[in-house]
């Protein structure tokens, strides 16, 4: 596989999670965690339908990587995505050590389709996660897939109105 190949083999296995967490009654979201040989360590949904709004995918693996990964070995993985971490989940993932993030929509894009849906404004500010974890090489948004995700979000405000 070429890099941007498996790039985007990675970003299609969150839109499948990020489904998976829609047809689950969670926003949708997935993430997976990718280690520096290209193996898949772990992957994760949102799972916020139940009322608490913290069980984000990219915390999940955060969490995964401190208890599983040396700290050479998460500064090497990448994370992929759906979205951009919120800055939430980029602290975590700072804190945490982990590597590259590769992710579809950015959090402005995720904001502004929200406010178009009449669903915002956001709990949280929409901040690029170098913001938050200044240094970390972040890659994104994915314009090819975007669409796809931005049309899983509009599915899930019109289940939620």
């Amino acid at each position: 596989m070429n890099p941007t190949h498996t790039k985007l083999h990675h970003l299609r296995r969150c839109i499948e999670l990020a489904a998976e967490a829609l047809a689950a009654g969670d926003q949708p979201f997935g993430s997976v965690l990718v280690a520096a040989d290209g193996t898949v360590l772990a992957e994760d949904r949102n799972r916020t339908g139940g009322g608490d709004a913290t069980l984000h995918p990219e915390l999940a693996l955060a969490q995964w990587a401190a208890r599983h990964m040396t700290p050479e070995e998460r500064k090497a993985a990448t994370v992929f995505t759906s979205g951009e971490h919120c800055p939430m989940c980029a602290a975590a993932h700072g804190w945490v050590g982990l590597g590259r993030i590769v992710y579809v929509h950015s959090a402005q894009q995720y904001a502004d389709w929200m406010a178009e849906l009449g669903r915002g404004p956001l709990p949280v500010r929409p901040i690029p996660i170098q913001e938050v974890v200044p240094g970390i090489p972040v890659e994104g948004p994915v314009p090819e897939l975007a669409e796809e995700m931005r049309d899983l979000h509009r599915r899930h405000a019109r289940q939620h109105s």
